[in-house]
């Protein structure tokens, strides 16, 4: 069975649209900026559709497959991690929690940021996590 890819630029349009949203966030201290992401991300994680990967599909100068190819597990897991933070963040900035809202918001801008200077900090999460599950099973 082959698994499902994602062309890296669509990937990295996903990122530069949280790191332009948080940005927008901090700025102009609008919250419901926040809603963009993290609307596109769950959408990503919970249904396999995320829109601005979908939209991103219809400025690819070659065929998608033409193009190195994300996992497409790999990238819901860190969309999930997207959603938590985002989330958390939207919730604190409506609470007042201003220290609570930027550090969430820092977290998924910083992660973000990362990768597309070449490390996935989900991908290490995640290759942990199932390191782990590998030798708890072995004993």
């Amino acid at each position: 069975m082959k698994s499902k890819t994602i062309p890296k630029p669509l990937v990295q349009l996903n990122q530069w649209s949280i790191i332009l949203f948080v940005l927008s966030f901090w700025i102009f201290q609008v919250e419901h900026f926040l809603l963009v992401p993290l609307a596109a991300n769950a959408c990503g994680a919970f249904l396999g559709f995320n829109p601005i990967v979908k939209a991103g599909r219809a400025f690819l100068r070659k065929d998608a497959s033409s193009y190195i190819q994300e996992d497409a597990d790999q990238q819901r897991f860190n969309s999930t991690i997207a959603v938590i933070c985002l989330a958390a963040g939207y919730a604190s900035s409506l609470a007042g929690w201003s220290v609570a809202s930027v550090v969430f918001t820092a977290l998924v801008f910083v992660s973000a940021a990362v990768a597309l200077l070449g490390f996935c900090i989900g991908c290490f999460i995640r290759f942990q996590w199932k390191r782990y599950q590998y030798k708890r099973s072995n004993g």
